[in-house]
């Protein structure tokens, strides 16, 4: 690795870091009328991608980023709304699922389109995407 192409990374990582940033303070504020923040939105919307189905703790907390007890204090306060609900795994007395519930669902409804378009509003409009060109190039290279 060239070292150009090592500051080229080093450059769009913190560009891509910045457009998180970005990002998550514009969702934060689309998402704060529900009631929800940029994490917990990750997370009903990934328990409805589940078709009915659940997720194990472990897989919750991966899909949010967060520690095990982070994620499980999460789920507490999820749960604590009603808008999701553990369900105990029948072959494992160990395992614990979380399913959305049908209030998480409405809220989700309610909360995606203002998500949806608030992403692509501040993705479309920042000035760091052309940034990242450089970025994509050097991986591409590589």
């Amino acid at each position: 690795m060239s070292d150009d192409s090592s500051k080229v990374r080093v450059r769009g990582w913190r560009t891509l870091a910045a457009l998180h940033c970005d990002l998550e303070r514009a969702l934060e504020g689309a998402l704060r009328p529900h009631g929800l923040s940029v994490v917990e939105y990750t997370v009903l919307e990934a328990l409805n991608r589940q078709d009915g189905w659940h997720l194990r703790m472990k897989q919750l907390a991966r899909v949010a980023a967060l520690s095990d007890s982070a994620a499980t204090r999460m789920v507490n306060r999820l749960e604590e709304r009603g808008l999701l609900c553990r369900v105990l795994c029948t072959t494992d007395r160990r395992g614990v699922f979380t399913e959305l519930t049908e209030d998480g669902r409405k809220l989700l409804a309610e909360a995606g389109p203002g998500h949806d378009a608030t992403l692509c509003q501040a993705l479309e409009q920042s000035p760091l995407i052309g940034e990242l060109a450089e970025l994509l190039r050097a991986l591409e290279e590589e």
